[in-house]
């Protein structure tokens, strides 16, 4: 039987546990402090609780959700970092250094970039966490798990997050939220709402709901095409929530929530990067005031589009701001070490026969 892991028990949760095991309550706290302040990676270093209680522990749970596997570095010191789960699968995290503000925050000094799915069931056809299917979804631990996982492995304060990793995170969205009450907790990882973006492919009714959660989580839609028949050629997920409902429920977005929307756009050779493209899109943008991340695209090994020439980008740039739209062009850090979305994974998967 594989022991729950300790980082996914909410304060609560280990109070009660506690309760079970006729320990005082005030141990919830030096228990939380072990794991999410001082990081430990063993029982025996939580050296304030008796001998009995890290025992008892040990006997109860898993202190780590995650394994380190390996990490790839680059040249601009974006590292991607590749996790074994308990059931022997993987998943992968990416910490970016100092970009420029994307999402409305200050800064982003440390980014690191989560996954909430083991691959992916939406198939959008830029990228590689769904080219081996769908296996299941993370846990909280699991999710929060990178995070904690980040800080341990390069010794630094994760300063934001941004939900983008493997998976679809609003199909993933009870559990997604709990991991978000253990990042965001003053008890556990204390990093501030503001600091989380959450990215979908456009699931309108989660959207929604979303929407109306008190915590001000900030949103990016992966928009990657400004019309139904674009969008719909790269995102299977258009032909169920079509570019007017995706648009409906961002207005209930703005209805209830002060951040500021963010658009994604992957920039594909041919296929999306027409600056007819970019005059719908400008017109989206201004109706929902949003900003508009561009992404040249990030070559994928398995897939067969092209990244547009640079100056081409900065044409579709133009034009989004010729129409009195904020749009940045996000020539991506990690390019060099397979940073789009899953490939780390889907390679280490393969070595081992695992798909």
């Amino acid at each position: 039987m594989i022991l729950p892991a300790l980082p996914g028990l909410s304060p609560e949760e280990i109070s009660e546990w506690l309760a079970t095991q006729n320990e005082p309550s005030f141990r919830t706290k030096q228990i939380l402090e072990w794991i999410w302040k001082k990081k430990v990676t063993s029982f025996d270093e939580m050296t304030n609780l008796p001998a009995a209680l890290r025992e008892k522990l040990a006997a109860s749970f898993r202190l780590t959700a995650l394994t380190h596997s390996k990490t790839q570095g680059s040249e601009d010191t974006t590292r991607k970092f590749l996790f074994k789960l308990h059931d022997g699968r993987y998943i992968e995290s990416v910490l970016i250094p100092a970009n420029p503000a994307l999402y409305g925050e200050k800064s982003d000094r440390r980014t690191l970039c989560v996954s909430s799915q083991v691959g992916c069931a939406y198939g959008c056809k830029f990228c590689a966490s769904g080219l081996a299917g769908f296996t299941r979804n993370l846990d909280a631990a699991e999710i929060a798990g990178q995070v904690l996982a980040a800080e341990q492995i390069s010794g630094e304060r994760v300063d934001s997050l941004v939900f983008m990793g493997m998976g679809e995170p609003m199909a993933n969205f009870n559990n997604l939220m709990a991991a978000i009450r253990l990042i965001t907790g003053a008890e556990t990882l204390h990093l501030g709402a503001r600091h989380l973006t959450i990215s979908t492919s456009g699931l309108a009714p989660q959207i929604r709901k979303l929407a109306d959660h008190p915590q001000q989580i900030r949103l990016a839609i992966s928009f990657h095409g400004a019309t139904d028949e674009v969008r719909s050629q790269i995102m299977p997920v258009n032909k169920k929530y079509p570019v007017a409902e995706l648009m409906d429920a961002l207005n209930h977005w703005n209805s209830t929530k002060k951040q500021k929307l963010t658009l994604e756009y992957i920039l594909i050779q041919g296929v999306n990067d027409d600056l007819e493209q970019a005059k719908i899109l400008a017109s989206h943008a201004k109706r929902i005031n949003a900003k508009v991340n561009l992404i040249p695209y990030n070559t994928v090994e398995g897939l067969e589009w092209k990244r547009p020439a640079i100056s081409h980008c900065r044409a579709f740039q133009e034009t989004l701001k010729n129409f009195g739209v904020t749009a940045t062009l996000r020539i991506e850090k990690g390019h060099d070490i397979d940073a789009a979305c899953g490939q780390l994974r889907l390679k280490q998967e393969t070595a081992e026969g695992i798909v």
